[in-house]
Order: C-alpha cells, then structure tokens, then sequence
C-alpha cells in the first residue's frame, strides 16, 4: 500500500469517528460541562444502568465455569469474586460503574473491599482470605492483585488476559509461554507406554524417565492429556503461567533433560507447583531427593529400535514432500529432535521440489546438534567417502565393522540384550593405529559420513590440564556434550591423554594413573561413538585396548598404493605433462599418503608459477622439499636420473 492509499484509507476511519462524537453528543444532556471524564454523576450512573435489561440472578456455575472451579479448587465465592473481577474485561459498563464505586474515576477495576461489599460480606471476616497470596485464586494465576503498596482493602483485582480469553471461549496457548511451550499428543501401542499412562490416569503426578523422553509424551497421551512441552533453558520465570495453562487444558507437563538445568531452582519450585497436575521429568542421571520435595516414580525408558525410530520418523514425515522407506539412520533423537529435523528435511525438499532424501535427513539432524561441543572440538562436515580412501583390504574390511556396529548397536544390545552388566553404555569405540599420514583422521571422516554424522576432533588443548582433577572435568565436559550430538567424536593423538599407568613412585604418578582410571570408566559409560587414533599403539594401556570394539592398523602404503594415491592426489582438473611417471615416484620413494598429498599440492604450486603441466620433475622437487622437511637423507641413488 502507497503513502497515498493509506491516506485514502484513514478518510473511512475520520468518518467513523465523526459519527461516533455526533451520537455521543446527542445523547448527552450537558455538552458543555467542562469537567468532562473526571467525574460520574447520579444521572450518568442511571443512564449506564437503564442501557441493559436486568438479568435474572445466578445461582449456579455452568459447564466452562464449573470445570474451572474444579480444575482449580474453587468455591462457589471463589467463582463469584472471579466474575466480578472479571467484569470490566467483557463490558466496558463495569469500569464506570466500579469507578463509581470506588469514588475514583482512574480506579476502574474492582478492588478488595468492593468485591467484599458487592457480595455482602464483611471486610474484617474470613472471606478476604479467598483473595490472600495461598488462596486458589491467586495462586492459580487466576486473579493478579495489583498495587501491592496500597492498603489491602484498596488493592485492584485484575484477571490476566489468558484467562479472560479462555471463559470467552478461546483456547490458543498464552502468548506469554508460546516461545517456550509446544502442544504435543503422540499416539502409541508399545505396551509399556500403556502401562504408564493407566498409573498417571490412576493419580501418578510425578514420574521421572531416566534415559530420554521417547515415552513422555505418549504416556500423557494414553493417559487422556495433552502435553505441554518446556524447553527447560527458556522457562525463565513463567512456572506460573505453565501451570495455569496445563490447568485451563487439562494437560500434563513435559520437562528435560533435567541435567541441563543449573541449580535446579526452576525444577524444585515446578515440582512444588504442580501437585494436582501430571509432571513428567526426564534426564540421563538419577533422581537426586534434592531435586525436589516430593519424590517421583523413576523408570529406565531403553532407547528406542530401529522399527520404533522407523515408526517416529515415519510419523514426523507424513504429509511432507515425500516419505523415506529406508532406515534413517544411527541417530538417537528424542520426539522432539526428530519432529525439528523433519521439519528441515521436508522444507530442504521442497526448495527443490523432490521427495525426501537420506542427504536431506542427515541435514536435518546435523541441524540439531547442540553447540556446546563446537567450544571443545573442532567440527567437521563430512566432504569424503569410500572412494577416497586408499587403503589395504584388511583396513577397509575393519572400518565397515565400524560402520555396522554403530549402525545396529541399539538392536544387538537393546533387543539382543548383547549388552554386558556393570553400568556399561551402549558406545562404540574405535582406535587407528599406524604412522603419521596414513589416513586415520581421513578414515574416521569416511565413517562420519558413512553413518550420515559430523566428525568432532577433540581440541587437546582444551582438555589436558596441569592442576590435578582439571583434565578430568575437561574430559567429562566432553564426553557430557557429546552426548547431546549426533556425531563421531575423535581424539586425535590419543596416546597423550589414554597412555599407560605406571608404577607409583610419587604423588605425580598417583595422580596420573587416576586419570587413566577417570578414563577408563568414563569410556565404559560412554554412549556414543569414539574413535582414538595413536602413531605408536604400544603406547596405550592395555586396559583401553581391552575395551576397544574395533582397532584398525594403517600400515605405510606399499607401491600399489601409493601409485593409486599419486593420482587421486594430483586429482582431475590438474593438468599433467606427458613426461609424468608417477609408477617411478611410486617405486622409489616411500611415503605415506599425507606426506603424497603435500608433495602433490607442491608441485602444483610450481607448475602455476611456471604456466607449466605438472610434470615429473616438479614432482621429484616437491619430494625433495618433503624430504627435507621430514629429515630424511637425500640419497643420489633415489632421486637417479633426477638428480
């Protein structure tokens, strides 16, 4: 709309006022009085009163009035003091008359004593009490009082909009708690699911689930209740307005990880909040009596399998772009995780418009990764697969075990029941061992992608640290957040924090072997996928090996392959002279494949600087350099005839 349009636009409303002010007049027996709004004649007051019919009396709530009184504990006064509160909210009568009553016209509310008079009670008696800080009423957030500083008689009684809004007959989710606050029911046959909401429909009011919240929200659905889902980071201070809402909807609450919250504060003063509404807890520890003054009832919720993760995705999907019949992938997402990472795989389909693919899943749960690990870890998006990889057969066959353990662990040790005792996770961990250069950290990139995850190197410096105990937190921060990813998580040169115990001589060798022992629990406990990479193997504790599920070797390349790597190396779009003999510079020279790639981008320097192909002797002056930078001998005998 143009300025010009707009302008047109307000000629309607001037019309309207006009003929608002000409009615107005009209009906006014003292147009002059220049005192106008100040003040309420007898006159006025009569003319507001003869402008409606008298309604025959109420005697007893209906349906909406009788639920609330209910849900909320209400007396019949209660519900009586409700409505009069609530008067000037529904017709704009009542603010004059009240500030009539009240003998102040910018007083156009009901006070305490005037809701004590309207219904004939003494303001010394028991019945102000319906209106104390404790009272349903005003604990509930059903009625706010207002100018807490006045005189209590002289406080105005106020009914918050969501309130108002709900006894008018609308049920959207209060606008203050709708950035925090979904509205979720999950339908769901798993027979445990129904097992619980029968106990929550019996009258369980608090049940901790330790291990997630896959079955939250199905409990209080089969329990006949939606579900108010928090977001525990953003409650802030609107426990209040939670619990009135799941109150006006006959809902239960859903809140977690309850690892992530702080002090705890929010979580004791929800659980005191919500006695006579259904709260359903979740979070990986157990349950902590300080946590709150009642204690719930704890069950273990197993990760889901993958017909059930099938099953959620499946769900999340429907009606979007297109639907995927394939598994999803090792991805161990809550509800609420998968519905986010649906919602951005359907919209990255339909930017161009196509059905859902696997890549646009993996997007969608990358997207949920939480950043708290990117502060210790480096992150890397997979950008490599099988082809790049040149390795012995052996090697590769030993990463393919990788790839399936990680892919079917929640099947073998869930459903199996493979999983050993002794508070074990269900992780997978991985060491590569060989010299530098032979592709460790290339090959646990390939699994990354394989498995549709992003790849976290672990920043040592971060973690190792020379104050006794510090390198253990860092290390618990660690594997705490990594938890929260889906991702392969690698610890490159893992000798220097997962190296041998020794034998104690001194409070120095104490302390470090209890940091091999930290270790060597906290892997065990571990649910997620590591994968630990060492120059010398020898160098670890025998102990890590023992716990290890897959150790792969990376053995120095021989001729074959290095020839293989020479050309991947030097790539497609390099252009390549005639006298090119990689089958020389695989024969003569061993090198590993870090060592072939950097001699490669060397020589593709000197042929730009040049304007040349790259040739073979760009080729052998980059090893030269390479040989030189390794500290190697330059023998005549294996750069002849080049040299």
């Amino acid at each position: 709309m143009t300025g010009s349009e707009v302008l047109t636009a307000l000629v309607d409303v001037e019309l309207r006022v006009r003929q608002a002010i000409q009615a107005r007049r009209a009906g006014d027996p003292m147009p002059d009085d220049p005192y106008r709004g100040l003040y309420l004649t007898a006159e006025a007051v009569d003319r507001i009163l003869a402008g409606n019919p008298v309604m025959p009396p109420w005697n007893e709530p209906g349906p909406l009035l009788g639920k609330l009184a209910e849900d909320f504990g209400l007396t019949p006064l209660d519900v009586r003091f409700l409505l009069i509160a609530l008067a000037p909210d529904v017709d704009p009568r009542f603010e004059r008359l009240y500030a009539y009553l009240n003998d102040d016209m910018t007083r156009r509310r009901a006070t305490i004593g005037l809701v004590l008079d309207l219904c004939g009670l003494q303001a010394a008696g028991a019945a102000r009490f319906r209106l104390a800080p404790n009272s349903p009423l005003v604990s509930g957030g059903l009625i706010d009082i207002l100018e807490q500083d006045s005189p209590a008689l002289a406080r105005g009684l106020r009914v918050p909009d969501r309130v108002v809004a709900y006894l008018l007959g609308d049920n959207e989710l209060d606008s203050s708690i709708v950035d925090f606050c979904r509205i979720r029911t999950v339908a769901s046959d798993d027979p445990v699911v129904a097992k619980l909401g029968a106990g929550v429909k019996a009258g369980v009011r608090l049940l901790y689930l330790r291990g997630g919240e896959r079955l939250a929200v199905p409990v209080l659905t089969a329990a006949g209740c939606p579900s108010l889902v928090l977001d525990p980071l953003r409650l802030g201070d609107a426990l209040a307005a939670v619990v009135r809402e799941a109150r006006l909807r006959g809902a239960g609450i859903v809140l977690g990880p309850v690892d992530s919250l702080g002090e705890k504060k929010v979580l004791r003063e929800l659980v005191a909040r919500t006695s006579d509404v259904p709260l359903i807890l979740y979070g990986q520890r157990s349950w902590d009596p300080l946590w709150g003054e009642r204690t719930p009832v704890s069950r273990t919720v197993e990760p889901a399998d993958a017909a059930q993760r099938k099953a959620e995705w499946g769900a999340a999907l429907a009606g979007s772009a297109g639907e995927i019949t394939s598994e999803p992938g090792p991805y161990r997402l809550g509800p609420e995780q998968i519905q986010r990472a649906a919602s951005v795989a359907a919209q990255n389909a339909m930017l161009d418009a196509r059905p859902i693919s696997a890549g646009d899943i993996r997007a969608g749960v990358r997207a949920q990764n939480a950043a708290g690990l990117d502060k210790l870890a480096r992150r890397i998006e997979p950008s490599v697969g099988w082809s790049d990889l040149v390795l012995p057969e052996q090697t590769r066959d030993q990463l393919a075990e990788l790839v399936v353990r990680a892919r079917h662990r929640d099947h073998v040790l869930g459903t199996w029941r493979m999983r050993p005792g002794g508070g074990r996770g269900r992780g997978v961990t991985a060491l590569f061992a060989g010299e530098s250069g032979t592709g460790k950290t290339m090959s646990a990139e390939v699994v990354a992608a394989e498995l549709g995850m992003d790849l976290y190197v672990v920043d040592l410096s971060t973690v190792v640290d020379k104050y006794v105990g510090e390198t253990e937190k860092n290390l618990e921060r660690v594997f705490a957040e990594a938890a929260a990813v889906q991702g392969v998580l690698l610890f490159d040169e893992a000798d220097a924090i997962f190296g041998k115990r020794s034998q104690v001589k001194d409070a120095h060798d104490r302390y470090a072997n209890l940091e091999s022992a930290f270790l060597l629990q906290r892997m065990e406990s571990f649910d997620g996928i590591a994968v630990l990479t060492t120059n010398l193997r020898a160098n670890l504790d025998e102990a890590f090996t023992r716990r290890l599920d897959v150790i792969a070797d990376f053995p120095v390349p021989d001729e074959a392959n290095r020839l293989a790597l020479w050309d991947r190396c030097l790539g497609t779009a390099l252009p390549r002279a005639d006298d090119l003999d990689l089958a020389f510079c695989a024969e003569k020279f061993e090198l590993t494949g870090g060592s072939i790639r950097a001699c490669a981008v060397t020589a593709a320097y000197l042929a730009a600087d040049t304007g040349c192909p790259v040739g073979t002797v760009e080729l052998i002056t980059a090893i030269r350099q390479e040989y030189r930078k390794l500290g190697r001998l330059l023998l005549d005998s294996e750069f002849a005839p080049f040299h």
